[in-house]
């Protein structure tokens, strides 16, 4: 993805999303965040247990990773942190370039990493068919 398109990726969406690759799960209030690994996070109302419901999305390409702290969501926009707004659902602030690229599938190797582009950034991993 390109940087300038990576840095305009994290947004939420309305629109609730299947859980295909979910990875860490993170629980504030009545709320469960789940990480959909290089997608973003799932959000979940828990208000009623019983019947939990999907409220939305944060759309975050090269998400692996997340942590909450009052009401901000930290994720790994693949080499950037982002801190992302719980209750306003907009970022807040970017540090750039802080956190190593999302590692390669096991048992593989990646060459392309001195054959990109400068203003590559690599956000997921697609096993090829």
């Amino acid at each position: 993805m390109k940087r300038a398109d990576l840095e305009q990726s994290v947004k939420y969406t309305s629109e609730s999303r299947a859980l295909k690759n979910p990875g860490k799960i993170y629980c504030k209030d009545n709320y469960i965040y789940v990480n959909e690994l290089y997608k973003g996070v799932h959000i979940i109302n828990n208000a009623n247990p019983s019947q939990p419901v999907r409220e939305g999305f944060i759309i975050v390409p090269g998400c692996v990773d997340m942590a909450v702290k009052g009401d901000i969501l930290y994720v790994d926009n693949a080499v950037d942190l982002v801190a992302f707004d719980l209750t306003n659902r907009q970022v807040t602030h970017r540090v750039k370039d802080v956190l190593p690229e999302p590692a390669a599938p096991r048992d593989t190797y990646y060459y392309g990493y001195y054959n990109r582009p400068a203003d590559m950034i690599l956000v997921s991993w697609q096993e090829k068919k």
